[in-house]
């Protein structure tokens, strides 16, 4: 099966690394909550059910309207577009993130891109904002 243009092969490779690289983000044990939530699309309760029981208080998401702020309040949670987080998270520590900025600049190397041409993909998958503020700060 192919998933957005790459295979399954490679689909499981990056699930298994991002698995490692943040073995803390993986929810185990929410399903039992599933069938006790409602939201809009209910393609979308297993977000909120891992989110209750990690006690998060985002969830992050460009699908906000599948997400009611008056429901998320009633477990503590809200939901925020990822270039609103990534600028928040920007805010926390302007050097840690110029510093994670250029490695993933180093990183790009098929085809190698520059900070510019970085910025711009970032622009380019809506993050906007992000790279906005990657641009002033750098």
């Amino acid at each position: 099966m192919i998933r957005k243009g790459i295979s399954e092969e490679e689909a499981e490779k990056r699930i298994g690394k991002a698995n490692s690289a943040f073995p803390d983000a993986l929810v185990q044990n929410y399903n039992a909550l599933i069938t006790h939530l409602d939201l809009p699309d209910k393609k979308d309760r297993h977000v909120l059910a891992a989110a209750i029981k990690v006690n998060a208080n985002t969830i992050v998401t460009n699908n906000l309207k599948d997400f009611p702020d008056e429901y998320l309040n009633a477990f503590g949670l809200r939901a925020q577009k990822a270039d609103d987080f990534l600028t928040d998270l920007i805010d926390l520590n302007q050097k840690q993130a110029i510093t994670a900025f250029k490695e993933m600049v180093l990183n790009k190397k098929n085809p190698p891109l520059n900070e510019l041409e970085v910025l711009n993909q970032l622009r380019k998958t809506g993050l906007h904002d992000t790279a906005n503020y990657l641009h002033a700060i750098i």
